[in-house]
């Protein structure tokens, strides 16, 4: 096995049997691993066509506690943001951008470290974090942290909360494969090396979903609090 096949399955794994647990950051940890044997806009490839397999396995298993209506709030803001980012991805030198949505979730945390009331302000700018997300999404496939922003606000409790990040997560990435595709990105050499890392993959999911019911509710707030403040810091130093 090749050094790019080996740390693919690793970042795959690794990157989805995070996100089966809390509802998301599968391309936060997959993408270093990913970087470490490949362009970023191969990577962000690899990790698309997986979020689009796991998408109708997370949607159907978690279609009660998806809000469905914050979803269908965030689908035309998010497209738009898809688009825009993967123009940039194309055509752009895009690194002042990461550092500036890396420097957005550090304030991010703090804050909700800092106090545990709700902000209204999102709730008033949800197409803009609709179209921010879609837009990291199609830029770096990390538009997460953004909707975990709004979503925690939105939401009362973890299930609605992780449920609603697997829906929107997969709407962003349905929207973005044929975009990847129409512009030359997605290959089938891609989806062909793929087939090898489907076996570690299915196996992230059945992991994450029986450690995910082990955990309470208060600790994995923590975790994610932990892996956004983390993310924010590695956007942040990261070249």
């Amino acid at each position: 096995m090749d050094t790019m096949l080996l740390l693919l399955i690793i970042g795959i794994f690794t990157g989805f049997f995070i996100q089966t647990i809390i509802g998301f950051a599968g391309a936060l940890i997959a993408l270093p691993f990913l970087l470490f044997v490949m362009p970023l806009s191969e990577a962000v490839c690899y990790i698309s066509i997986f979020y689009f397999i796991s998408t109708p396995i997370y949607v159907y298993k978690e279609w009660e506690h998806i809000h469905k209506e914050l979803v269908k709030k965030l689908a035309l803001s998010s497209f738009i943001g898809v688009v825009v980012g993967i123009i940039v991805l194309t055509y752009g030198k895009p690194l002042i951008l990461k550092k500036a949505l890396g420097m957005f979730i550090i304030l991010f945390v703090l804050n909700s470290l800092r106090s545990k009331k709700m902000l209204p302000l999102l709730t008033k700018m949800k197409h803009l974090f609709g179209f921010m997300g879609g837009f990291f999404s199609g830029l770096f496939a990390t538009g997460g942290p953004i909707y975990v922003m709004l979503i925690q606000n939105e939401t009362n409790d973890i299930k609605t909360f992780r449920a609603t990040m697997f829906a929107s997560l997969g709407l962003v990435t349905v929207m973005r494969i044929p975009v990847l595709a129409l512009g030359g990105f997605l290959t089938l050499n891609q989806l062909y090396n793929s087939l090898y890392v489907l076996p570690f993959f299915i196996l992230a999911l059945f992991l994450g979903k029986k450690v995910y019911l082990k955990l309470d509710d208060l600790f994995i707030k923590k975790i994610i609090l932990g892996l956004l403040f983390i993310s924010g810091v590695l956007l942040l130093i990261n070249e």
